[in-house]
């Protein structure tokens, strides 16, 4: 009886499986990369000063500017109410988001399993919970210690600054990406904020500009956050004018967020 030598099977090495990118969005991982920011920003307290106190300083020198008119005041103290949060939250959240990049740490975070959507949502949480206080500070001060005249509810009036915020730090996170300097970050502003500013009708009725000027104003989030406190200014009731403006200031903020999200890097060089 003869037998036969079974000759055993290759060995064939097995190959690595890859580690599964994470998901768009995590609530641990988000609220982790908050409390993680929220702790760094509460070891500067200049910065948080920057956030909290510019807006009211603003609108306090604003209001006796026009002491002697205080109608004006009236007409555009709304408006600046969400004109200020949103110029300073832009401000800070790009250029603390610039440093964390240029510093290397932006990088090793995204080594970790965190994905661009736990990053951008966790900044966006971190300051936009200074931005409801911000919001609440500049309000509270505008309404009841200057004497800002509203004909609506001055929580519309916080609404209406807290998404402005909101946007401004949507804005910041996204501009911080193409940015390679602290000095870079500041030139956004110009280029961002200052046509915003000039063609939000805050100085003149968009009406009344240039059609071709009209229409950039018309696709301007700013616009229609200063023409959402415009009605709370002249009306007593939420119009449909204002869920308008509201809903559109929101819904750019959320784009804003989404476009910083997928235009992030996971390399810095």
């Amino acid at each position: 009886m003869t037998t036969t030598a079974t000759t055993p099977k290759a060995h064939r090495p097995t190959e690595a499986t890859p580690a599964p990118r994470p998901r768009a969005l995590n609530y641990s991982r988000t609220t982790a990369t908050a409390a993680r920011v929220l702790r760094q920003l509460g070891h500067d307290p200049r910065t948080i000063a920057l956030l909290l106190l510019i807006p009211c300083v603003m609108l306090f020198l604003l209001r006796y500017v026009f002491d002697g008119s205080p109608r004006v005041f009236d007409s555009i103290g709304a408006s600046l109410l969400g004109v200020f949060p949103l110029i300073t939250m832009f401000l800070v959240t790009s250029i603390a988001t610039l440093r964390e990049r240029t510093s290397g740490t932006l990088e090793r975070l995204l080594a970790m399993p965190l994905g661009k959507g736990d990053l951008i949502a966790g900044y966006a949480l971190a300051f936009g919970t200074l931005a409801i206080i911000q919001s609440a500070l500049a309000t509270g001060l505008a309404v009841w210690f200057l004497d800002l005249d509203v004909t609506g509810s001055p929580w519309l009036l916080l609404l209406v600054a807290l998404l402005d915020a909101l946007l401004g730090t949507a804005l910041g996170l996204f501009v911080s990406a193409f940015a390679s300097s602290e000095f870079q970050a500041v030139q956004f502003m110009p280029a961002v904020i200052f046509p915003q500013l000039l063609l939000c009708g805050l100085f003149t009725a968009r009406a009344d500009m240039h059609p071709a000027l009209e229409a950039i104003s018309d696709v301007l989030p700013m616009s229609y956050a200063v023409d959402g406190m415009n009605e709370v200014l002249l009306h007593t009731d939420m119009t449909a004018t204002f869920i308008r403006d509201v809903a559109i200031v929101a819904g750019c903020a959320l784009l804003v967020l989404t476009l910083g999200a997928a235009t992030l890097k996971r390399r810095t060089r």
